[in-house]
């Protein structure tokens, strides 16, 4: 049989943000309506090493039939300093049929869009419609691609960048701000950034909080995206007290999530602080963002259903175009 192969270019090329978007949205849906079968992700933690290995399995049944998905991915937080992705892997696609596999793809490429493109689903349902002051809080690929996201859901008016080293976030802003159609300002702190901000994404490798409560305006929406296990968080615990939580999966966020499990060890909040999963928001079965003073807080975990519902449109779409590299297996 042919197995197809997708570097990082040619995902970047087929998969493009606003298409992912929708791809996302019927990932989301299946899993709250139970056409989605997915284990907690596992992960190799050596002693010692510079980083570690993610295990992320998935299985997808539907129309078009059934796929399963495999994602194994490291995760080198000095990646960047050498001006690599932090995620380096890649995403496996099998026949739900035959079990064969039918195609290995880049899994930084696919992670970077397909994180960015959750977020953008979740800003969808929750931030206000008139929402369009961002500030992003990070430097890397994942500020880089919400800021792509965030400018296709929602009226971005003024956009604000901070990180860890401001040299970082003046070279991300000017760097983005060439082909962007509003001024991306470089900021000194994370304060300066959020302060009036109603759309906030945090996408930082922060081991402690960088965000507090007490610089969020009423009605503000956050993404928080950069902690993806348990001993790391980017918000203080008195946000997440103060905001209505909706995750991608309440399993991954009650097992994996530091943002969630350190406030919750401090008595701060308890699992019925989780409003929704995106899915359930989707399918109508729980509501969204019910005030405008309401501070809205999407964590984001990444889910291997994410992984494989990016796979297999790819798949579909590199095999009607002949793209990739197709070879004897």
């Amino acid at each position: 049989m042919s197995l197809l192969v997708l570097g990082h270019r040619e995902v970047q090329e087929l998969l493009s943000m606003q298409d992912c978007i929708e791809v996302q949205t019927r990932a989301l849906r299946a899993l709250a309506e139970g056409r989605v079968h997915q284990p907690l992700r596992s992960a190799v933690v050596a002693p010692g090493a510079a980083g570690i290995l993610g295990l992320m399995p998935s299985y997808l049944s539907g129309a078009r039939g059934a796929v399963y998905g495999l994602k194994a991915v490291c995760v080198f937080p000095g990646n960047s300093a050498l001006g690599k992705d932090s995620h380096q892997g890649a995403v496996l696609l099998f026949s739900g049929e035959t079990g064969e596999l039918v195609s290995v793809m880049d899994a930084s490429a696919i992670t970077a869009i397909r994180t960015a493109a959750v977020s953008a689903v979740a800003t969808q349902l929750l931030a206000k419609e008139d929402a369009g002051d961002l500030a992003i809080i990070g430097a890397g690929v994942q500020a880089r691609v919400h800021f792509e996201a965030m400018a296709l859901v929602r009226p971005i008016r003024r956009a604000r960048v901070a990180s860890r080293n401001f040299e970082s976030a003046r070279k991300f802003a000017g760097k983005l701000g060439k082909n962007a159609s509003v001024d991306i300002e470089a900021v000194d702190s994370v304060e300066a950034a959020v302060t009036g901000a109603d759309l906030i994404v945090t996408a930082t490798t922060a081991r402690e909080p960088v965000l507090k409560r007490a610089w969020l305006r009423a009605g503000a929406h956050l993404n928080v995206v950069g902690s993806s296990v348990r001993t790391t968080r980017e918000i203080d615990t008195e946000t997440m007290k103060a905001a209505s939580l909706f995750v991608d999966r309440r399993e991954s966020t009650l097992n994996e999530s530091g943002d969630y499990l350190k406030a919750a060890s401090e008595g701060a909040i308890g699992p019925d602080h989780i409003k929704a999963e995106l899915g359930e928001i989707l399918t109508g079965a729980r509501p969204g963002r019910t005030s405008p003073d309401e501070i809205t807080l999407f964590k984001s975990l990444g889910l291997g259903i994410e992984d494989l519902a990016s796979a297999e449109y790819l798949y579909e779409k590199a095999a009607g175009s002949r793209t990739g590299s197709w070879i004897d297996f």
